[in-house]
């Protein structure tokens, strides 16, 4: 598509905020789209507790061209992140044989293609209503970062996170000449540049989110990273927009990293 050149300088810069700073472990925070968690069973927030995880499931391959992984895991930060989730009142489902969809699979691709670093993959439910609220989303992002403060490690630890800002899918708004709200992309992206997570909270329900589009739901992602960010404003903001959707890429740093 005549993005792909934008879309890839974007997408390089974008990765040198992770590449620069030279993380051990990733946090990686997605969302299944009903690849192997359906409506039989769906839990609203797991967390996998694998060695390692298979990546990309056959219609991803088909549809996409994505391909086939194999992401190694860390077993220990998992289990501490696990524990310290529960600790804090978040009763994390779990998996010991989870595999991967494109909503991690794809950042990994994007900001590190080489693959090279184990995962902590936490899932989160966007998809099958009832949903959690907003605000339990921005608090699952700051008991995650807690957790992660407190891992006993001298391992550096980036949390990745996807989402979406407005986004129809299926129905009559898919595939405009931009995202199916415009107006609340560009609110969205300025409340996650300046961490104005009041506004958000004063703001976004569900039901408003299902205005903007089917499935724009995605957008609690960001909420729940604004809460790993510590609500705070954005290091890095930068975003693209497509035929169909709004991208958007934000860093945050920890005080510590920008000091």
């Amino acid at each position: 598509m005549p993005q792909a050149p934008e879309w890839k300088r974007k997408v390089e810069a974008y990765r040198e905020t992770l590449t620069g700073a030279r993380p051990d472990i990733l946090v990686m925070i997605g969302s299944d789209h009903f690849h192997q968690i359906f409506l039989d069973n769906y839990p609203q927030f797991l967390i996998g507790k694998a060695s390692w995880y298979d990546a990309t499931f056959y219609n991803e391959e088909r549809e996409f061209g994505i391909p086939s992984y194999k992401l190694s895991g860390d077993e220990d930060m998992s289990r501490f992140l696990h524990q310290s989730l529960l600790a804090q009142d978040f009763d994390l489902a779990f998996s010991n044989e989870l595999k991967i969809d494109h909503s991690i699979v794809c950042p990994i691709i994007t900001v590190r293609p080489q693959n090279d670093l184990p995962i902590v993959p936490i899932y989160t439910n966007i998809f099958a209503p009832p949903l959690p609220s907003p605000r339990r989303f921005l608090e699952l992002g700051r008991a995650i970062r807690k957790a992660i403060e407190d891992y006993p490690s001298d391992k550096r630890v980036a949390a990745i996170g996807t989402g979406h800002l407005s986004l129809e899918l299926g129905g009559p708004r898919q595939f405009m000449e931009a995202g199916p709200d415009p107006e609340f992309d560009r609110q969205a992206i300025d409340w996650l540049r300046t961490g104005n997570i009041g506004a958000i909270l004063a703001s976004v329900t569900h039901e408003s989110l299902e205005a903007s589009g089917n499935a724009t739901h995605g957008f609690l992602n960001f909420i729940l990273m604004l809460g790993v960010a510590g609500a705070a404003e954005a290091d890095y903001v930068d975003y693209l927009d497509l035929f169909h959707t709004m991208e958007a890429y934000f860093t945050w740093f920890p005080k510590e990293a920008v000091r």
